[in-house]
């Protein structure tokens, strides 16, 4: 194994971008540059924002003394394509083309992709992208919705999700394609997905869709209520939106979405946020519950990654509702940049073929 490869990890976010450089099997550097509102209100697109982005990285090498001469790879958060299997791609004109179309969404992700594509051309060096967000490998049966006009969508924390399964294979002595796990992401997103021997079989679209309420999104709702607030004519299709992803959840109730605050309002005796915080709990135990009939009880262990695991009062009342059902393993944290750079790795290693964008 050649661990002598010194590899760039560009991980962009809403008001973020993640730098990383990984060199010796070490992350060498892991830094985020915060990006103010009051910056971000300058561009009119998420596109306008390529310059600034750009900058941001070159910033980071500079301030390490690095250049982009250094470089043998660089690997990029997968941005909003369309849906394919998960795998480590690299990212291509057609895969380029289909962010900037915005038919998959919109995010500051693909500006972040644009940038590392044409850096990679730039200085010749391959980029990589991993187990991007839709990372499709539903089963039939899970993609099935009750109406024939929708179909379930699969829009989750893949690259984690997938990370974690092999760490924790790793831990259990054997290969992630050997394992049935249910792996469980809580963050500001929450997502509980089957996976069956290396696939993701069955997952909560954690997007904007379905599944336990997180800090800011709404899960899975009552339809025929939420049907009624659409046509209320109290609320436009934008606020709507809103209410489903970045102001439902722990915030729609409780007004933050800081667990460390919540925690604290519930250590001073606020019932309300108590109950709020044990229903997603709860509802999260739900999710992990419905798991186990998709693997038919054959569940190897339950993994358990993402910030709020770290949430000592999540953590022991969700153990309560799950520990029955397998051995629980914690893989603490968003995990996004090593895995990034472990895929990478496997590329420049030979031990893991691309799969290809087509």
């Amino acid at each position: 194994m050649n661990n002598n490869k010194t590899i760039l990890i560009i991980n962009p976010g809403s008001t973020s971008t993640k730098i990383g450089i990984f060199t010796a099997g070490e992350m060498k550097i892991n830094e985020s540059v915060k990006h103010p509102d009051e910056e971000l209100r300058r561009f009119p697109t998420i596109w306008d924002q390529y310059d600034y982005r750009r900058e941001a990285i070159f910033k980071v090498l500079q301030d390490n003394g690095m250049t982009m001469d250094e470089i043998d790879a660089i690997a990029c958060r997968g941005g909003n394509v369309k849906p394919l299997p998960g795998g480590t791609y690299r990212i291509c004109a057609r895969m380029i083309a289909d962010m900037k179309s915005g038919i998959y969404g919109g995010h500051p992700i693909n500006v972040g992709g644009l940038v590392a594509y044409e850096l990679g051309d730039q200085f010749n060096i391959p980029v990589l992208t991993a187990d991007p967000p839709m990372t499709d490998e539903l089963c039939t049966s899970a993609r099935y919705s009750g109406i024939p006009q929708i179909a379930r969508q699969s829009s989750f924390h893949a690259l984690n999700q997938k990370a974690t399964g092999r760490k924790i294979a790793s831990v259990l002595g054997k290969k992630y394609d050997e394992l049935n796990l249910i792996v469980v992401h809580l963050g500001g997103g929450i997502s509980v997905g089957a996976h069956r021997k290396g696939k993701i079989i069955d997952v909560n679209n954690a997007l904007d869709g379905d599944g336990a309420f997180s800090p800011e999104r709404a899960g899975s709702l009552p339809a025929g209520d939420l049907v009624k607030m659409c046509f209320s004519g109290d609320y436009t299709r934008e606020q709507m939106l809103k209410l489903l992803t970045g102001g439902g959840g722990l915030y729609a109730y409780l007004g933050t979405t800081n667990a460390i605050e919540i925690e604290q309002r519930i250590a001073d005796g606020d019932q309300m946020a108590a109950e709020v915080y044990e229903a997603m709990i709860y509802q999260v135990a739900k999710e992990i519950g419905a798991c186990t009939t998709v693997l038919e009880g054959e569940i190897d262990a339950i993994a358990l990654t993402g910030s709020l695991v770290y949430s000592k009062i999540l953590l022991d009342s969700l153990l309560k509702k799950i520990s029955f059902i397998a051995p629980v393993l914690l893989n603490p944290g968003e995990n996004e940049m090593e895995a990034l750079a472990d895929a990478t790795m496997r590329y420049l290693n030979n031990e893991e073929e691309l799969s290809v964008y087509g």
